[in-house]
């Protein structure tokens, strides 16, 4: 097709759109703007709302692969939001709480989000931590996306984890599991029998040199069980290794 004249300079003046979307949630602006600031500069196409009801439906229109999330929002509060948006989106969320006490924080991983910090804290920090979790690939596949991957599928009893297409089922049933929910039961089913620590389990799926809570992974390893029907007290699939971490049963 030929593009002239004012045509033609509309095309080139447009910017390209980033394949990559973040939402920030917060209703202090300043501190919205200067997360986004970070984030625009890391590549993302940013979108910032200030309050809980309209951070639900904006999610649902814009799709965004980051959520950077205030726990105390008007409105719906931040723990509410996530458990809305978790309900239609995989989005890797960081939630933000003025509140340290880990009640607070082990409540907004309860609901799906896959990490957290507290005000006050470095824009260049969370900006390095959403570049490491996103940036990088997805445990099991071994490399970006563009490149060609084998296919592999990985079976235990009726559980079934398709490691490239990223898609797990149970007795046929598809299990909807977010990013993070995925990526520990990569991890844990790439080497059935064998203990996986905590700490490697964070190293291998947030990023090395975490120096957040432990109940990061046992919050995720619980909502793993809970989605695959998998009994704490008699597990076929996620076993604990009591003192040491967990490893993948065989399903029986």
């Amino acid at each position: 097709m030929l593009v002239t004249g004012t045509a033609m300079m509309d095309v080139m003046s447009e910017p390209a759109r980033t394949a990559l979307r973040a939402m920030v949630v917060d209703d202090e602006p300043d501190l919205a703007d200067l997360v986004a600031s970070y984030l625009k500069r890391d590549g993302f196409d940013v979108t910032v709302v200030g309050d809980g009801a309209e951070a639900v439906e904006t999610a649902r229109a814009v799709d965004p692969d980051v959520l950077v999330l205030d726990l105390g929002l008007p409105g719906l509060d931040g723990v509410e939001v996530c458990r809305r948006v978790r309900e239609f989106s995989d989005a890797y969320v960081v939630m933000l709480t003025a509140r340290s006490d880990e009640v607070d924080t082990l409540i907004g991983l309860s609901v799906g989000a896959d990490d957290y910090m507290t005000k006050p804290f470095s824009p260049r920090e969370l900006s390095a931590r959403i570049q490491a979790r996103i940036r990088r690939p997805r445990a099991g596949l071994g490399g970006p996306a563009t490149r060609t991957v084998p296919r592999e599928v990985r079976v235990f009893g009726d559980l079934t984890i398709d490691v490239a297409a990223r898609e797990v089922s149970v007795a046929d049933e598809v299990v909807h599991l977010t990013r993070t929910e995925f990526d520990v039961l990569a991890v844990l089913s790439a080497d059935p029998g064998v203990v996986v620590t905590r700490s490697a389990l964070i190293d291998a799926v947030w990023r090395t040199g975490w120096n957040g809570a432990d109940h990061l992974v046992d919050v995720h390893i619980g909502h793993l069980r809970r989605k695959l029907g998998d009994d704490a007290s008699d597990p076929r699939f996620v076993i604990t290794v009591r003192g040491v971490g967990y490893r993948m049963g065989d399903g029986a």
